[in-house]
């Protein structure tokens, strides 16, 4: 059987063109089995691992489409903003040179320039679903001219809570439309919203529901919460591969980030409560090299498009054993080969099952390189790290007083030191326990 190319697929010579020039030369199997029903007017429902080239499996018959239209006639959902910006690009690439506009419209950047882009009437709209519902409730635009419907990520959506926006956005858009959704993964609730939603829809699905990439050399290490950051450390000095560690909480991620700067590593950090120019100088420095290493939450391993990320660390083990799938997804994208490290303290071990169900095979355990020079010493200097007082004068604490010594009359323990931090799911750690605790599942 010969291999597919763009040409077999039923694009236009202009687009194909495009393509060439601008480098893709065969399509992946998302793409080559996605493309041609999309065009011919189908709903689709595309299953594959992260970094198989969805998103251009779902623009390039967009702009195929939408090619000399007028007015507003293609809206894509996305979860996050990352992710939207991200679709948007490819989408301004490939549809520049066929005259199709587009408008972004994501939470944390001014309203008003996506009034007026929006007041233009763009073919395609791209949004997620919080930003957009403003937009209805303003009668900034309107969507009865809706002809065709794309929802990326469409489980981490439902996931993210945003079932409600989206009930209320397809209440807003044609019911005789096409809609293409696609997604990583296909729970339980995403095959029902796809029941409900679309049409006798081809289902495209080029890799089992829970498969990660092949070409991700995947490994656990079973370690205590104590252990974690000087393994990281380890890990991070035997090679100088870009880096993305994934935390469990934003104040994990703030923690983890500054504790890696004080080791002398270049960091970024990504989680939603950092303002929208703060995420996107994150993720941009960290593309461009700027940083090694970029510290998040979840909300990136969804939308980050950077071609060649060596390293994914799980610091934290997720909650949702899908979210595995898509993390991993951030290394060995496309044809490349990457690795994707765990760790996996021993309140973890329930997630790690979980994880191991819905991939249908045990993740393979790295030995702890407990004695290794570089892992003995990062554990050795681990609690000089903590107590580090960085620009401050040595040996105070925040208010100038001795560190370690509370505010009040007497310099003592206090009682309320052991109790929960209620921020990381733990008690707060002392010495070279930077992170402890039992994650907190989702119920």
């Amino acid at each position: 059987m010969s291999e597919p190319s763009f040409s077999s697929l039923g694009l236009s010579s202009e687009s194909q063109s495009f393509i060439a020039r601008a480098g893709y030369h065969v399509p992946t199997p998302i793409q080559a089995r996605a493309i041609p029903p999309a065009l011919a007017g189908k709903d689709v429902i595309g299953c594959a691992a992260t970094g198989t080239g969805k998103t251009a499996a779902f623009v390039l018959p967009l702009v195929e489409r939408l090619a000399g239209k007028q007015g507003t006639r293609a809206l894509v959902l996305a979860p996050t903003r990352e992710l939207a910006t991200q679709i948007d690009e490819h989408a301004a690439r490939f549809g520049a040179a066929r005259g199709v506009r587009t408008a972004l419209v994501i939470g944390g950047v001014s309203i008003g320039p996506q009034q007026l882009a929006l007041h233009s009437r763009p073919q395609l709209v791209i949004a997620t679903p919080g930003r957009l519902i403003d937009h209805l409730e303003s009668r900034n635009v309107s969507f009865r001219d809706i002809e065709l419907l794309v929802l990326d990520e469409a489980d981490r959506m439902l996931d993210m809570g945003f079932k409600p926006q989206l009930t209320r956005i397809l209440a807003a858009v044609p019911r005789d439309r096409q809609t293409l959704l696609f997604s990583a993964t296909m729970a339980g609730e995403v095959a029902d919203f796809a029941r409900t939603h679309l049409r006798n829809p081809t289902r495209v699905e080029v890799s089992r529901s829970g498969t990660t990439s092949e070409r991700a050399e995947q490994r656990v290490y079973r370690i205590s919460q104590a252990e974690k950051p000087s393994l990281l450390l380890a890990l991070l000095a035997e090679d100088d591969l870009s880096t993305l560690i994934f935390t469990r909480t934003k104040h994990r991620t703030d923690k983890l980030a500054r504790m890696l700067e004080r080791a002398g590593h270049r960091v970024s950090r990504l989680h939603s409560n950092r303002s929208q120019n703060q995420r996107q100088l994150a993720l941009e420095g960290f593309k461009e090299g700027k940083f090694r290493v970029l510290v998040a939450t979840d909300i990136a391993a969804r939308g980050i498009d950077v071609a060649e990320i060596g390293h994914v660390v799980n610091f934290d083990l997720p909650h949702v054993p899908e979210d595995y799938v898509h993390r991993i997804g951030r290394t060995a994208r496309m044809a490349a080969s990457g690795k994707a490290s765990s760790f996996c303290g021993p309140e973890e071990t329930g997630l790690l099952r979980d994880i191991e169900r819905l991939m249908r095979k045990p993740v393979p355990q790295a030995e702890v390189p407990l004695a290794s020079p570089v892992f003995q010493s990062e554990m050795s200097s681990a609690a000089a790290r903590m107590a580090d007082p960085g620009p401050r004068q040595a040996g105070h604490g925040v208010s100038g007083r001795p560190a370690g010594q509370l505010p009040g009359r007497h310099a003592r323990s206090h009682p309320r030191r052991d109790r929960p931090d209620t921020r990381t799911g733990g008690p707060e750690p002392r010495g070279a326990v930077l992170f402890s605790g039992s994650p907190r599942r989702r119920r």
